[in-house]
């Protein structure tokens, strides 16, 4: 397929996705509350040729004045979230601009009783993939992602520092030039909330992943068992998903697999040295995890064409920039290479030992279980001495 073409697919889901947004939401002004009678992917979220990627956010079908989901104080509760993050920067790679980034930013922040973050105090920057100021055009799927992310690391970090790289496309090619762009920048933490088929030549890019001393996160998918790149990379932390959801439990909280997280073992990168697991002879997929369900989803304050709206939000993409911001908020980036933190001290995280991605695929790859499993990884943050 050409990139053309593939650049068609994605002006078609755009327009699909706007379609169903005119059907449940084309109202005079804010629009009201609806149930969520369906789960339906963000525009980016399409199918992706070889060599690139699509987004992992999925929205929950229906429109809010008012935020929906999960909030920041949920989150913090869920995971034991300590306070910190001065001094530290989680860079968010995405694909595309958002040019209401930073204004969006600010209401959910300000909703939620966060401090500001903006250009002006310094704890905002927005630059392209070679750390400049002329951004690539705008597309309002990958928007949404953006917003998504923004918004997930203000509520795990809220006195981190965030960088957004915004590559000129979708292209694995110059969402590696933007991940390198971040670690030139300074990033503690780089969160990549996408992701595509594995191909036979993606080693090539690999190298831009491996960056010694960032803790690196990437979403490893929203379509169950099945592995994507760069989540395949073993550079990487690749972030698995739960259904989070309250309970009586000690804790106040229960997670189990979600059926969507994606897992696997890589087609054609190398298992590392720090992976233990029999049943996959190369790099496994996930290694920890963290909230993706979307009827158990976070609230996200998002662009839509040229109107704003609260949303309930889900996918491995929520994921990827919790962990991220975890792992600046334990500020040992210089501890950090690769994933072999986690597996040095996975006692430490909340062990997931029910729920399954797959039906047709058992064992540990694709079914929660006692220690590793595919879906959730080591299991999920529980404060940050896991990470």
């Amino acid at each position: 397929m050409t990139r053309t073409a593939t650049h068609g697919i994605r002006r078609l889901a755009a327009v699909a996705t706007i379609a169903i947004f005119a059907t449940i939401g084309a109202v005079v002004g804010p629009a009201p509350t609806r149930a969520a009678d369906a789960t339906r992917l963000a525009g980016c979220n399409h199918a992706a040729a070889p060599g690139f990627v699509r987004c992992f956010a999925v929205a929950q079908a229906g429109l809010a004045p008012t935020p929906v989901g999960l909030t920041p104080a949920d989150l913090q509760t869920a995971y034991q979230v300590p306070a910190g993050g001065a001094g530290q920067t989680v860079a968010i790679v995405d694909a595309f601009d958002d040019p209401s980034a930073e204004a969006d930013l600010a209401v959910y922040r300000t909703t939620f009783g966060l401090p500001p973050c903006s250009t002006a105090d310094g704890c905002f920057r927005k630059v392209n993939q070679v750390g400049g100021t002329k951004y690539p055009r705008t597309d309002w799927g990958w928007a949404q992602e953006i917003s998504l992310d923004l918004d997930m690391v203000s509520a795990i970090c809220p006195s981190c520092h965030i960088l957004l790289v915004e590559a000129r496309s979708e292209a694995v090619t110059d969402l590696a030039a933007a991940v390198d762009q971040a670690a030139q920048l300074g990033a503690t933490a780089i969160s990549n909330s996408y992701g595509g088929n594995e191909y036979s030549t993606e080693a090539l890019e690999n190298a831009h992943y491996d960056h010694p001393g960032i803790a690196i996160t990437a979403s490893s998918g929203d379509s169950g068992y099945g592995t994507e790149f760069p989540a395949a990379s073993p550079y990487v932390t690749a972030v698995g998903g739960t259904s989070l959801t309250r309970s009586a439990t000690a804790r106040g909280w229960t997670e189990t697999a979600w059926s969507g997280a994606g897992s696997g073992c890589s087609q054609y990168l190398p298992k590392p040295t720090w992976q233990t697991d029999s049943g996959c002879a190369h790099r496994t997929i996930a290694d920890v995890s963290a909230i993706t369900d979307p009827n158990t989803g976070v609230a996200v304050y998002y662009p839509f064409h040229k109107n704003r709206y609260w949303g309930r939000y889900g996918g491995t993409s929520v994921a990827a920039p919790i962990v991220a911001a975890m792992f600046a908020l334990a500020g040992n980036a210089a501890s950090v290479n690769t994933a072999a933190y986690p597996y040095a001290h996975a006692g430490s995280l909340y062990d997931v030992i029910s729920g399954s991605n797959s039906f047709g695929c058992p064992g540990y790859l694709c079914t929660a279980g006692a220690g590793y499993d595919g879906p959730t990884g080591l299991g999920t943050p529980v404060g940050v001495a896991g990470l």
